[in-house]
């Protein structure tokens, strides 16, 4: 079985790259290639299908955007690293429960990499370090096929959470690698990531990076 193919598409606009999700996923075949999608997006809050705009507490000059995946509202901007995994996962054998727990072992993973454990919490997705939310994830399955995926707070500026309870919890602090003293920027770690996932799906890594 072929590993996703990974693709650095950069900054992108939230909307745009919404639209070639949903189009994407709705013209796939059963032969249709998987993808990861690493990108930034320009700053933007984005509520989940049931989100509640209550969850937003203050003015912001950022678009607030209705969004088809699951879960409240969230934040995306730049220093954010947004992993979509455009999934077939009747081909992975694979529920949607059990995507996104590959997602943040995923995460997981790579926090381990440097000396830092990272957690889950029952009921609420996502990978926390020390009590902060570090990565929130998010998914929407349609014929079978995943998409959306996982964002992972890598220089961001963590004040715009604090116009929202992220995730729709109240009280709840994010983190960010910076602020755990790990220095690096989004693309530099998109083959790590790569390689964690297709190791966690048990394929191959038989693509190199992509830039489009």
């Amino acid at each position: 079985m072929n590993a996703p193919i990974p693709q650095w598409l950069g900054f992108c606009d939230y909307a745009e790259v919404l639209e070639a999700m949903r189009d994407y996923t709705r013209h796939r075949d059963a032969q249709s290639n998987d993808y990861l999608w690493f990108l930034e997006h320009a700053s933007v809050y984005t509520l989940g299908l049931n989100g509640d705009v209550r969850h937003l507490l203050g003015h912001s000059m950022d678009p607030v955007i209705r969004s088809d995946r699951g879960g409240q509202i969230t934040w995306h901007g730049p220093g954010q690293l947004m992993i979509y995994t455009l999934l077939d996962l009747r081909r992975h054998n694979l529920g949607i429960k059990q995507m996104i727990q590959t997602l943040e072992l995923m995460i997981i993973d790579l926090m381990a990499q440097f000396g830092i454990k990272a957690t889950t919490r029952e009921g609420a997705p996502g990978v926390y370090v020390d009590q902060k939310k570090l990565a929130s994830v998010g998914l929407k399955v349609s014929r079978g096929c995943a998409y959306h995926g996982i964002g992972l707070n890598v220089n961001a500026d963590l004040r715009h959470f604090d116009l929202i309870n992220p995730c729709g919890y109240e009280g709840l602090s994010m983190t960010s690698l910076q602020e755990l003293g790990i220095h690096t920027h989004p693309e530099a770690l998109t083959s790590c990531l790569s390689l964690l996932l297709n190791q966690r799906l048990g394929l191959p890594s038989n693509h190199h990076l992509q830039r489009g």
